[in-house]
């Protein structure tokens, strides 16, 4: 089997500032890591691999510090990594980035399975995935928590308003995922090692073939008129007195501000 598994490189804290001009997050000076959900389809292709042999390629578009993320993918397992890097890429909203990262899989075909993080969790869309398989023609199912696959078709369980639905795929395929799949292996010495050696290849717009129109800024039809971080504000009231009596207390502001 080959499967590609699309990354992102996200921020590792919540705390990360705005540009007030481009309203796109300042990545600049903030550690960055693999996105959680991202790992989480990175070991379910690896598993795949283990049960069934072939390849496994590791694909993710962003400035050059995503060779961080994509050796990491390198070093729990992955067989080779694609970036995708160029300023006119850059600003690209979902529907931009869908088209790029189709462009970038269809150079990789043939391939069986294309897996996914549910979201990217500084963005929190979950939109990419479903995008990308309407660009590449593919059937998809999201949110998955249970996987099984027999080289041919896949039957993936993903929970519901009403319980959990199974849903039975023919490959090749697109296949978000939840946190609750699996638990992503840590990158071993030895594989740390090996990464090194492992291909890490970077293309441009010009190697992708894209349409100007259709990346970056100006194929994103997604405008933000505003983006801040909201204030936080905190108030902290000691009740004196005994504990019946600070109880009493405690009751009536909590009927004064209707939480009783």
């Amino acid at each position: 089997m080959h499967i590609v598994v699309c990354i992102k490189q996200v921020p590792a804290t919540l705390d990360v500032r705005v540009d007030p001009v481009t309203h796109n997050l300042i990545r600049e000076g903030t550690e960055s890591v693999i996105n959680s959900f991202d790992e989480n389809a990175l070991e379910e292709a690896l598993r795949l691999r283990e049960k069934f042999g072939g390849t496994v390629s590791v694909i993710s578009m962003g400035p050059p510090q995503v060779r961080e993320a994509l050796r990491k993918a390198l070093a729990m397992g992955a067989d080779a990594a694609y970036l995708l890097c160029d300023r006119a890429l850059g600003g690209a909203d979902t529907l931009a980035t869908a088209y790029t990262l189709a462009q970038g899989i269809r150079r990789l075909a043939p391939f069986d399975l294309i897996l996914c993080g549910r979201h990217a969790v500084d963005a929190d869309t979950g939109q990419v995935g479903p995008e990308l398989a309407e660009r590449l023609n593919l059937p998809q199912v999201t949110m998955v928590k249970k996987l099984e696959c027999d080289g041919k078709t896949i039957v993936a369980w993903r929970e519901c308003e009403e319980g959990t639905a199974v849903w039975e795929l023919p490959l090749p395929a697109v296949v978000t995922v939840e946190s609750k799949i699996n638990t992503p292996r840590y990158p071993s010495p030895i594989g740390i090692v090996r990464s090194a050696k492992k291909p890490l290849t970077v293309w441009t717009a010009k190697d992708l073939d894209v349409d100007e129109d259709q990346i970056g800024l100006k194929g994103s039809p997604t405008r933000v008129l505003r983006l801040f971080s909201p204030q936080r504000t905190s108030h902290v009231e000691i009740l004196p007195g005994e504990p019946e009596e600070a109880a009493r207390a405690l009751v009536a502001k909590l009927r004064e501000q209707k939480v009783l």
